[in-house]
């Protein structure tokens, strides 16, 4: 699959629909705006987020794979960065959750989302990270 002809594809929709993307349903959508942790460069990636009351959360699950996300590395080297939610673009400070918060949540949501336990038992024994993404 080619992610970056994917990624901005989506963003092209979520971009000229307020934040919508019918792929993904009525599923909530963000767009990082993260910087390269080895390039510096900006990257635009968009990612499902979970909504938790007012909390948004970012799961690291990169479709099941065994290894993270590279926008993962990104955000543990630059966690203050922009995101796009709707037809909103604010600063934000992404913070990992501890392990034990990350299991927990990820169990919540695992109840519900036949695609998450699906994504859970391909990574393993990959631990997914969490992160809660904070307005600044």
């Amino acid at each position: 699959m080619d992610w970056s002809q994917l990624n901005k594809t989506v963003i092209e929709e979520f971009r000229a629909n307020g934040g919508r993307v019918a792929r993904f349903g009525d599923l909530p959508i963000v767009i990082l705006h993260t910087i390269g942790a080895r390039t510096g460069n900006l990257l635009e990636v968009p990612l499902i987020t979970i909504l938790d009351g007012d909390e948004m959360l970012l799961f690291g699950t990169a479709a099941g794979s065994p290894n993270h996300p590279s926008w993962y590395y990104n955000l543990r080297a630059n966690p203050e960065i922009e995101i796009e939610y709707g037809t909103e673009k604010f600063a934000t400070r992404i913070v990992q959750l501890s392990e034990e918060d990350a299991h927990a949540r990820i169990e919540a949501v695992a109840r519900t989302s036949e695609q998450l336990v699906q994504y859970l038992e391909s990574a393993a024994p990959r631990v997914i990270p969490v992160f809660s993404i904070q307005r600044i």
